[in-house]
């Protein structure tokens, strides 16, 4: 009788997973077709294609050769970090606060001072470097996406923050991030784990390859060392680059064109980051949520952390407006520091990051830990800066 049951449910599944699959090209037909509807009415078909195309250009040229830029110059640099022994010196120091914090290899220090100095891709290109990964198990691998990524463009945002007028705001911003940082990141091992148990004890870099480079014979001259080091790793930038290009031109494009609004004079003119503005709509829907956990006075601060999603150097240009129209104040701009910080593009950039490093389906698992980490950023800066001016005042 069990074995009759199991059968069926068996054959039950079966049919319910082979209904779903004859019907999935309809759905899709359909969602896609309802959300082009929806904003081709709204900004004209001519206007949104051409905006579509000239905001992908745009990204192309100024956003992905940028960042290729970076991962160049970070892979350079990591290359030569690990071939100089500079790796397993933050191994040996940093191991006790980064096994409790994250459960990540001390090592692991070196991706968030990478990204926390340039962008979030910069993680990648530490991790194509076979003797860093050497240290990871695989589940930690995994979860280096969020890690890096909650300190993706740290000093940018930082710097434009305390150019603003504001020093210590910032700093809170800061340890908001790193709060948020630990969240996402134990969340995505959990996920990980959870879907994938035997990553647990696997090690991210099989046990031949590991050897191979631990018996590499070393140059004896410390130029040809260094000449390797530096052109090595900046080639491996160059194929990171190259694979985080559909990444982010699909992903940013979609997520500029739902967030952004009509151009300066409120019309559409099919120009580059035009949008229907839906994501702000809908974050403000509740604002009330966001004023007790964010302490928003003003609910066109929900911009900020929604243009984050997409591109924080885009979320950094809001701020100057705000600040004309009185919405900024010390605690906006811990949060904006915290939640910019720890959230960095990552919907833009996540996909193409585990892609880069072959695990594209767990993108979904990512986003939502780092979502959720993001969060807990925000509502930490908030509630620090809310207790420091208490203990000031």
């Amino acid at each position: 009788m069990p074995f009759t049951r199991h059968a069926a449910n068996l054959l039950a599944t079966f049919k319910r997973k082979k209904s779903i699959s004859r019907y999935s090209g309809v759905i899709c037909l359909a969602v896609v077709f309802a959300l082009f509807y929806f904003i081709g009415q709204t900004m004209g078909v001519a206007n949104m294609l051409n905006t579509m195309m000239h905001t992908a250009h745009d990204l192309l040229l100024n956003t992905v050769f940028y960042l290729m830029g970076i991962c160049v110059l970070t892979g350079a640099i990591g290359r030569l970090f690990v071939e100089f022994g500079v790796v397993k010196m933050l191994e040996r120091i940093l191991r006790p606060l980064m096994k409790p914090l994250f459960n990540l290899p001390g090592v692991a220090s070196l991706g968030a001072v990478m990204t926390f100095l340039s962008d979030n891709p910069a993680i990648i290109s530490l991790a194509s470097d076979k003797r860093f990964s050497s240290y990871f198990k695989k589940f930690q691998f995994i979860s280096l996406t969020n890690f890096g990524t909650a300190f993706g463009m740290g000093l940018l945002v930082m710097v434009f923050m305390i150019g603003q007028g504001y020093f210590w705001q910032p700093v809170v911003g800061l340890f908001g991030a790193a709060c948020g940082c630990i969240v996402s990141t134990r969340m995505m091992q959990y996920f990980v784990i959870k879907n994938y148990p035997h990553y647990l004890t696997e090690e991210a870099l099989p046990l031949e390859e590991k050897q191979a480079e631990e018996t590499k014979p070393v140059e004896k001259s410390t130029f040809i060392r260094t000449l390797n080091s530096l052109l090595d790793g900046g080639r491996t930038g160059v194929d990171v680059g190259l694979a985080i290009i559909p990444g982010v031109l699909i992903i940013s494009t979609l997520v500029m064109i739902l967030t952004f609004g009509p151009g300066a004079e409120g019309e559409y003119s099919g120009a580059a980051y035009e949008g229907v503005a839906v994501l702000p709509w809908l974050a403000g829907k509740i604002n009330i949520v966001f004023e007790y956990l964010f302490g928003f006075g003003d609910p066109h601060l929900i911009a900020f952390p929604i243009t984050a999603l997409g591109a924080v150097g885009a979320a950094l240009g809001l701020v100057p407006g705000f600040m004309e129209q009185g919405w900024i104040d010390g605690n906006a701009i811990a949060v904006f520091t915290a939640i910019g910080m720890c959230w960095s593009g990552y919907l833009s950039t996540h996909t193409a990051m585990l892609d880069s490093i072959g695990y594209r389906d767990l993108t979904p698992k990512a986003i939502i830990s780092h979502t959720v980490g993001g969060l807990v950023a925000a509502i930490v800066a908030h509630f620090t800066f809310v207790l420091i001016e208490f203990l000031i005042m």
